[in-house]
Parts: C-alpha cells; structure tokens; sequence
C-alpha cells in the first residue's frame, strides 16, 4: 500500500517541482532583494545573537567564533521553521484545487520543503564563505552532511504532513505550530552549546532530532569529528518512523479534505 502510494507520488513528481517553483516565486515576487533573503533572516538573527549572547551574555561557543557559531545553527534552523510555518496552511489555501481534481494531496506540503530546501543551499553557501574568513579548515566529515540534512528533510516532511493534515479539521493548528516552534528552538542548540546541557539532562536533550541535526553539523564543519553515531542512529530511526506513520495518517484523511475545506 505504501509502496503504491510513493509510486503515484514520484508519477506526479513534475507537479511537486511546479509547486515547489510556485512557492518560491510567489514568495519572493516584488521583492527588491529576491532570493537574498534566503540569507538575510539568519544573518541578522546571527547578528543579533552575537551582540546579546556573546558580547553581553558570554555565551560558550565551543572555542569558535561566535558568529559562525550561531549562522551555523541558524541556518538549519531557519530551514525547519520556515518550513514548518508554510507548510502548516498547505493544503487550506489551495481548496480550488483540492476540490476539482485528483492528485496527491502530499505535493502541497512536501513542495514547500523543496522550496526551502533552496533557500536552505542558498543560505549554506555564505557558511562556506565565514568558514574562510575564520580559516576554519574543511575536513573528510563534511560527508557526513547529507545524512544530517537528510534526517532534517524527512522530519520536516513528516511533521508538515501531520500539521497540513490537522489543520484541515482543527484551524487553530496553523496558530500553535509558530508558538511549538519558538519554544522548540530553546531546547536545540541554535543559541547555545549543547555542553552547557547539564549531564544528567542530556540523554533527554537528545532525543529531540533538530538538537542531533545542529550539533551534527557543527561538529562535522567547525570541529572536523564525526557526529555522535549513537544518537544520529537513535535520532534516523525514530523520524523514519514517524515520518511513516505522519504520512500513513495524511493519505488516510485526504478523502475528506474536499468536505471539509
């Protein structure tokens, strides 16, 4: 049954690129700087987070810079709630097009995280440029990267499926997903290392997968070591699994999106 489900889903892979294209162009549509600001947003909270947690908070940042300390995590960060933000809505804005013909109702919500994914590779692109300016050296981990992104990808899939899903049937959902997501930044180092999580907490710290994701490509990039395998392989397995059960739960309720809308 899944197996069909994913096959009619890459059988309408050239609609997903549509939309996802769609996306990107509305968004950034009579804009004077375009695409610019894919890497604007982090840049200034990075700004912002070196004036106030490392000049007056004295933030550790693990002996790196903090301002490549804080873009590094930002930019990931932005990419889940960015994500996350238009996804939620996804499937409610388009009730034209959900009730006059069949297609995968996935490819609204999954195009907008190939949407972001672009703005994602743009914005990682000035993490290369600061990584130069503080002569922060590439090492062979950086091949760790596509598994990290990958297990952001997936997470990002699976809860903009369940949140589109819900906020069909429940509309103040496209409310509480910004607030979830303001307060699930605080328990992921963006801001902070992850060492200052005191040790008896960390085992529950880990469990959340955008904290494995962040300090992963920190480690891999700033530090040049392998991210923690254990939780990476704790982490892979448990958004697979939810990601599964996010999107069995999404075509099991599509059938009555066009009702409801």
């Amino acid at each position: 049954m899944l197996m069909s489900q994913l096959r009619e889903l890459f059988h309408f892979r050239d609609l997903l690129v549509t939309l996802a294209l769609r996306d990107i162009k509305v968004r950034y549509r009579q804009t004077l700087l375009g695409v610019a600001w894919a890497v604007l947003q982090p840049l200034a909270f990075m700004a912002i987070f070196t004036l106030v947690f490392s000049r007056f908070g004295r933030v550790d940042s693990d002996g790196v810079p903090y301002p490549l300390f804080s873009y590094t995590g930002l930019v990931p960060w932005t990419f889940f709630s960015t994500a996350l933000g238009l996804a939620v809505n996804s499937v409610a804005t388009n009730m034209n097009l959900v009730k006059k013909i069949y297609f995968p109702r996935e490819v609204f919500p999954i195009g907008v995280v190939i949407a972001c994914l672009i703005d994602f590779s743009i914005a990682s692109a000035l993490v290369a440029g600061l990584m130069a300016f503080y002569r922060v050296p590439v090492s062979p981990q950086i091949l760790w990267l596509p598994w990290l992104v990958g297990l952001e990808v997936v997470l990002l899939v699976g809860l903009c499926l369940l949140t589109s899903a819900l906020n069909v049937f429940y509309r103040d959902i496209k409310y509480l997903v910004p607030l979830a997501v303001q307060l699930w930044m605080f328990v992921t180092p963006v801001i902070y290392s992850s060492s200052m999580v005191p040790e008896r907490l960390r085992g529950w710290y880990m469990l959340n997968p955008m904290a494995v994701v962040v300090e992963g490509i920190r480690d891999v990039l700033l530090h040049g070591r392998s991210p923690d395998l254990q939780w990476l392989l704790i982490s892979t397995a448990s958004v697979a699994a939810f990601g599964w059960i996010a999107y069995r739960y999404f075509k099991h309720v599509e059938v009555k999106f066009a009702d409801l809308i």
